[in-house]
């Protein structure tokens, strides 16, 4: 079972503590109500946070010379309350030597049909589409 804690700091900011006692500041959607990360950005940032987890496991069981992963989330909501997000789509940037795109492929599918639990769990109500970008590196 997860569980996590949020407590309200001042204002409109708030700290998200996870199991582990990590954290982070979450504040409201405007410039005024402070520094930290919009809640519903968050949930963008957890998917692709959970499948770079998966996807970089995946290629180093592979053994792929990945040297770098960055992965970009962009999320479509609707207009009006409450804002739920309907389309997302996760750009895949994988930098290495002799990177399969086969291998990048079948770690990406794996990530998205079995192992991320965010993508599970979000993919009820949005349409989560991806692409992968390979940077060969010399």
């Amino acid at each position: 079972m997860a569980e996590v804690w949020v407590k309200w700091l001042e204002k409109r900011q708030f700290v998200g503590i996870d199991s582990t006692r990590h954290s982070v500041v979450i504040s409201g959607t405007g410039p005024e109500d402070g520094i930290g990360m919009k809640p519903a950005e968050l949930l963008l940032i957890a998917l692709g946070a959970c499948s770079a987890f998966d996807v970089l496991d995946i290629l180093e069981e592979k053994r792929q010379k990945v040297t770098g992963l960055e992965i970009q989330v962009h999320g479509i909501q609707d207009s009006d309350p409450p804002w739920a997000f309907r389309r997302i789509h996760v750009t895949y940037r994988v930098r290495g030597r002799e990177v399969s795109p086969k291998a990048v492929e079948d770690a990406v599918r794996l990530s998205e049909d079995k192992y991320c639990s965010v993508g599970a769990t979000v993919r009820g109500v949005a349409e989560i589409t991806h692409t992968i970008e390979i940077m060969e590196e010399e």
